[in-house]
């Protein structure tokens, strides 16, 4: 037909072979990503990993045409000038620097997922917008795992190579009306493909692909991430609010089964100090004391102070966090607020009226106040410490003096526990402060000082982890001279997980794992002995509240620990995708939208032995309904202010 006679063939067939490239580069990136990560998302056969990457292909689609948009536009537009050297040098650059660009978030990965155990989300950048040493973290990242750079310099010159390898020649159109007929038509095409390819399908009926999606594919959750690629998961999380009020029961179910409320009557009358220690990426794993029961072979602690300790303490050895972060840490232990697909501290809903356990020290008399060695403001702790109601904050400025600066991150932790110590010591009982330590993050050194006095172990952290806990003891040493050490309860807990080594914290529900330890010198307090029962750090709070004698309802999903009362106890954690909910025998698993996904039996941390549609009894049916009306009241008190 005259009508195709201009029909640019080659400019399409051009066109079709620079995607193509990046599809390939993509599955490069996904096996490089896999392949640093194998030890903590187990593929049982090659054909497994071939049907995770061939899942994988749709989510690369969209992610390759949120990048590539501009560019296929300019590549198909009619303007005549497509073919010239120049236009195509043009569209030579702007391909490589937004493919360049995009394709770097992926190798990014190779090295995070093992401390945030997803993949890159903007939920990155909330965290990132706190921080003024992002350079030096950058720097650092490079210096330790140069393979990373070289492997992504190697690959982009290969893509460069080959896309030089099909050329376009110029050609100008002899009929203009064909051209421009058969170049719309072409745009026309492309343009539906192209949106069939960024929604995942060209159903009406059917909602954009999301990263919950990669988990229908897997045969544990874990893998999902090797479905996903990281532009994808950041483009899909960009200017996301999770947050929506939803309906799956009445207000008289929530208040009889979740009772959001609690009161515990308490006889305390002396007021005792609180003192928290919120410890930096200090894993459950790392202890002996909590590892006693878990049959680890040739298990070793990095923790001694810790664990001796723990001989004179009230410990929980199956203790989850609520949250993948430091900022979700801090909500879930002072204010039992979990987050969920979005951080509730980022989102919109977070400036409001908070009860919490600041908040109840202060209507009591308490002096309280937050300690954190980094930059203050780091991590967004001074923000939302002022919501809490803290009094006082001690950050690096406070504590004024760089030669203890770890030139990264903060204050080293034993002079910063030091200077905990020493300020408390100035103040007037009855007081609640809460430190966040730093030392335990990347890039996991120490002060030179003290270069081979503690144990190197088996991942970067071990190092790091020793040097916290013997900060600890340091501390103590100093706090048993003082007069207010007698009658204080300290609770210690980590923020969240990190590096792993031993497979049974590969779990995915290990990857939650975290100490929960409450002492006192004070026998009056009875903090002694072992519980084995699952608990969150969304229960220290109201634990605390009874400790101190507060007498008053308190608002909280957690519930106290040494009460003795029959509560709810729904344990809740995120993936940033995927809710966790254990509740009674069971491990319950729900998508953004609350639709279950799986049931496990509560041992199986592993998610392994998916029971959804194997087995139905009311235990099973009682337990979906109990997430969901949980998740419904959290969204409601979130949503519409009733945190108080």
């Amino acid at each position: 037909m005259k009508i195709f006679s201009e029909f640019r063939k080659q400019e399409v067939l051009a066109l079709f072979y620079r995607i193509f490239l990046a599809y390939f580069f993509y599955q490069i990136a996904r096996f490089l990503f896999w392949f640093f990560n194998k030890d903590v998302i187990k593929v049982d056969s090659v054909s497994d990993y071939f049907s995770l990457a061939f899942h994988g292909i749709a989510f690369d689609t969209t992610a390759i045409l949120y990048v590539n948009a501009l560019f296929v536009l300019l590549s198909v537009i009619p303007i005549i000038i497509n073919s010239k050297a120049g236009y195509q040098k043009f569209l030579f650059y702007l391909y490589f620097i937004t493919n360049g660009i995009s394709y770097g978030m992926n190798f990014g990965d190779f090295i995070y997922y093992k401390f945030s155990n997803a993949r890159l989300t903007t939920a990155a950048m909330h965290v990132a917008q706190h921080e003024n040493n992002l350079g030096k973290v950058f720097l650092q990242s490079v210096i330790e795992h140069p393979f990373v750079i070289v492997w992504f310099v190697v690959l982009m010159f290969l893509w460069i190579f080959l896309y030089k390898k099909v050329k376009v020649q110029e050609c100008k159109p002899q009929k203009k009306v064909p051209y421009f007929i058969t170049s719309i038509l072409t745009l026309v095409v492309v343009a539906i493909m192209a949106v069939g390819g960024i929604r995942g399908d060209f159903k009406h009926s059917t909602r954009p692909i999301n990263l919950v999606d990669a988990n229908k594919f897997v045969k544990n959750p874990s893998q999902a991430n090797v479905v996903l690629n990281s532009v994808f998961s950041f483009f899909r999380t960009m200017n996301t609010n999770n947050f929506r009020e939803v309906h799956f029961v009445n207000q008289k179910f929530i208040e009889e089964n979740i009772k959001p409320y609690k009161f515990y009557k308490s006889e305390t009358t002396s007021k005792p100090n609180v003192v928290i220690f919120i410890l930096e990426s200090f894993s459950r794993e790392f202890s002996g004391a909590f590892n006693q029961h878990k049959n680890i072979k040739n298990f070793e602690s990095y923790t001694p102070f810790f664990d001796s300790l723990a001989t004179k303490s009230l410990i929980f050895p199956n203790a989850f966090a609520n949250g993948r972060q430091s900022i979700h840490g801090m909500s879930s232990v002072l204010a039992g607020i979990p987050s969920l697909a979005d951080a509730f501290t980022s989102s919109p809903y977070s400036n409001q009226k908070i009860q919490s356990i600041v908040s109840v020290c202060n209507e009591m008399g308490y002096d309280t106040s937050f300690f954190h060695g980094a930059p203050n403001g780091s991590m967004g702790f001074l923000g939302f410490g002022n919501i809490l109601g803290f009094k006082h904050y001690y950050g690096k400025t406070e504590y004024n003096n760089d030669a203890d600066f770890d030139g990264i991150w903060g204050i080293w932790d034993e002079p910063f526990f030091q200077y905990y110590a020493k300020t408390l010591n100035q103040k007037k009982s009855p007081f609640m402060a809460t430190l966040f330590s730093v030392s335990s993050h990347h890039p996991f050194k120490i002060p030179e000082k003290y270069n081979g006095k503690f144990k190197k172990g088996h991942v970067e952290l071990h190092e790091p982890i020793e040097y916290t806990d013997y900060s600890l003891k340091k501390f103590f040493e100093t706090a048993k001279k003082m007069s207010w050490y007698k009658n204080t309860i300290f609770v210690f807990v980590a923020d969240h997980t990190n590096q792993v080594y031993y497979d049974e914290y590969n779990k995915p529900m290990n990857r939650f794992a975290v100490p929960i330890l409450f002492y006192s010198p004070n026998s009056a307090y009875k903090l002694q002995g072992e519980n084995l029962e699952n608990v969150q750090q969304m229960d220290i709070y109201p634990t605390l509240a009874e400790l101190i004698g507060y007498n008053k309802p308190i608002r909280s999903w957690g519930r106290s620990l040494i009460s003795g009362k029959n509560e709810p106890n729904i344990i809740v954690n995120s993936t940033g995708s995927i809710n966790n909910f254990t509740i009674g025998n069971y491990i319950y698993t729900f998508d953004s939208d609350m639709k279950v996904l799986g049931v496990y039996t509560k041992d199986d941390l592993a998610l392994e032995n998916n029971l959804v549609s194997k087995l139905h009894n009311p235990e099973i049916k009682k337990g979906e309904l109990l997430a969901k009306a949980w998740y419904q009241d959290y969204m409601d008190r979130v949503i519409n202010r009733k945190l108080h």
